[in-house]
């Protein structure tokens, strides 16, 4: 397991969560030892891509059968297709959401340099002590 970390550059806590989700399958040796193939580096770099782009380790566990290469390069199954346009709608949503969120804060910004003056609290204040 410290080999592979080392090749991919994920931690070992993180390389145990894959096994643990069934994206990793390492063979056992005599003394216990977790062994990883050679193909152990290119799923790791998969699974990583995949991450990035917004995929849980559950809809990355489906679509291993779909997915082949480093890249990753993906088999055109209906199923995949299916998940990642779902995904890609739920971050259009969210992107949505967030720009609606800025668009407004930046309203109350640009609202409240255009106002000029004294900040009323402070006028409040000098008032109540006079």
């Amino acid at each position: 397991m410290g080999e592979l970390s080392r090749r991919t550059g994920v931690g070992t806590h993180q390389l145990r969560y894959y096994e643990a989700q069934g994206l990793l399958d390492p063979t056992r040796s005599a003394n216990g030892y977790r062994e990883y193939g050679e193909d152990s580096v290119a799923k790791v770099e998969q699974i990583r891509t995949l991450l990035s782009a917004g995929m849980t380790t559950k809809d990355i566990a489906s679509m291993m059968p779909c997915v082949l290469g480093e890249g990753p390069d993906f088999v055109s199954c209906p199923e995949l297709l299916n998940l990642m346009g779902s995904r890609e709608k739920g971050l259009n949503e969210r992107i949505e959401a967030l720009t609606r969120s800025r668009d407004a804060l930046r309203g109350h910004i640009d609202e409240t340099r255009a106002r000029p003056g004294e900040r009323p609290w402070v006028a409040a204040g000098r008032r109540g002590r006079a």
